[in-house]
C-alpha cells in the first residue's frame, strides 16, 4: 500500500520519553511515539518503517485526554493527543538518541 510521502513524514510527532516507555523498549522491543490525532495504524507502521528502516510487528494506539490545569486566568485544559505503541520484529531495534539514517536515493 502506497502512502503520500509528505503525510508519512508528518505522522510521527515525537518519541515519548517516560519510565514506562523505557521499560517497554528494554523488555518488549516496543517504542512509544506521539502521533497525529487523525493518523491510523497503517500510516504509523509505514512511517516507522520508512523513517527508521525497521520492520514493524504491530501497532497499538490510544487517545490521551488532555489534563485540566489551574492557571492565573482560571481553569485551563491541555490538548488531547494520540499515542502509538510500535512493537518491532525480534531482530529489529531503534536508537532514538541518534539521528535517523539517510535513505539511499533510487
Amino acid at each position: 500500500m502506497m502512502f503520500n510521502e509528505a503525510r508519512i513524514m508528518e505522522v510521527l510527532s515525537a518519541p515519548v520519553v517516560s519510565e514506562k516507555a523505557t521499560m517497554l523498549a528494554e523488555k518488549g522491543n516496543t517504542v512509544v511515539f506521539k502521533v497525529l490525532p487523525n493518523a491510523n495504524k497503517k500510516e504509523i507502521k509505514a512511517a516507522v518503517e520508512n523513517i527508521f528502516n525497521v520492520k514493524v510487528k504491530a501497532v497499538r494506539t490510544l487517545n490521551m485526554q488532555g489534563k485540566s490545569r489551574r492557571t492565573v486566568h482560571g481553569i485551563g485544559r491541555r490538548s488531547d493527543w494520540k499515542k502509538a505503541y510500535v512493537t518491532l520484529m525480534p531482530d529489529q531495534n531503534i536508537d532514538l538518541t541518534a539521528a535517523p539514517a539517510e535513505k539511499e536515493s533510487k
